[in-house]
């Protein structure tokens, strides 16, 4: 799918997009930003919104998962942001954390 490899693209070259409150797309930082690159990403938006929307609803869902798990093992509500955030902003964290939800490293 040329949204997905356009997406990827942006990542390795360290532009951040994202799906703004409205559904727009948000790309940066703009001085990275060509002409060539607005309209690709002008021709394929529509499908591009699409997976960025499905990357939310599975963060989602995996957040979800994780909240779960913290409220299982007593963590008090009021620290799951820590948790939360970082998941957010780190996939490495994420992926850790999602391992304890799913038990793999119960005792």
């Amino acid at each position: 799918m040329e949204a997905i490899e356009i997406i990827e693209y942006l990542r390795q070259r360290d532009l951040t997009v994202s799906l703004t409150d409205d559904e727009s797309l948000e790309l940066s930082p703009a001085e990275k930003i060509t002409s060539d690159l607005i309209e690709r990403l002008r021709k394929h938006k529509p499908e591009i919104i699409e997976v960025l929307k499905q990357e939310r609803r599975e963060q989602s869902q995996k957040i979800e998962m994780i909240q779960v798990w913290l409220f299982k093992i007593g963590e008090p509500a009021h620290d799951h942001y820590l948790v939360i955030d970082k998941c957010k902003r780190d996939p490495g964290a994420m992926k850790y954390f999602l391992r304890h939800a799913w038990g793999e490293y119960e005792r």
